[in-house]
């Protein structure tokens, strides 16, 4: 997939209030400080599409961005902020799971992991939480330039045994990235794509 347009929509923490097309819709989501909006930017060929901080927290708004006129990139905000207070961590954490439980548009999410680090216990509990609701996803190792490739393939193991150890009957599908290096953007284009293909398929069939 190329992509040739890419549009910011509307931002807003109100699930009801997201666009109302039936347009397949990948929401991303990680950690604060993981890396998303350099990601979002380097898929997308835009240099400031998504906001970049160096804050944990940039991103407090579900925001809509329609790529080629014919699908949506969702940012959504981070979990397991470090410096927000407690009332805030709840209202994102109930918007977050507003559009999850709520969003009919969603077909998949891409849950982000810095490959750097061990599993961390609040990764491995979105995740969780994914596949009890049922909700679609892949993960994004992210920062793949940050360490040597023989460290990349160990550390995708340690989380496959990690996930495997914690009930899981096998790894999600996954991408290892690096928005500095443009590593690891046209496999998941190309996988979006895919989906793409059968979502508009079905959605002919009736």
């Amino acid at each position: 997939m190329k992509i040739n347009t890419a549009e910011f929509i509307i931002s807003n923490s109100d699930v009801t209030k997201c666009p109302t097309e039936r347009l397949p819709e990948y929401a991303f989501i990680g950690r604060s400080n993981v890396g998303k909006s350099s990601l979002i930017n380097m898929i997308t060929n835009h240099k400031n599409l998504a906001k970049t901080s160096g804050k944990p927290g940039k991103t407090q708004l579900i925001n809509h961005f329609k790529i080629n006129s014919n699908w949506f990139l969702v940012d959504l905000p981070g979990y397991g902020y470090a410096r927000v207070s407690k009332k805030t961590k709840e209202v994102f954490q109930e918007f977050i799971t507003d559009y999850f439980e709520q969003r009919e548009q969603l077909v998949c999410a891409f849950v982000l992991i810095d490959i750097r680090l061990e599993a961390q216990k609040i990764d491995l509990e979105f995740i969780e939480y994914l596949g009890e609701t049922e909700i679609p996803f892949c993960i994004i190792f992210t920062k793949a330039d940050k360490i040597s490739k023989g460290k990349v393939a160990a550390h995708v193991a340690a989380y496959r045994k990690e996930l495997l150890a914690n009930n899981w009957e096998e790894m999600p599908q996954h991408f290892v990235t690096s928005s500095t290096e443009g590593t690891g953007k046209e496999a998941l284009l190309e996988f979006i794509d895919n989906v793409n293909v059968d979502v508009f398929k079905d959605l002919n069939e009736f």
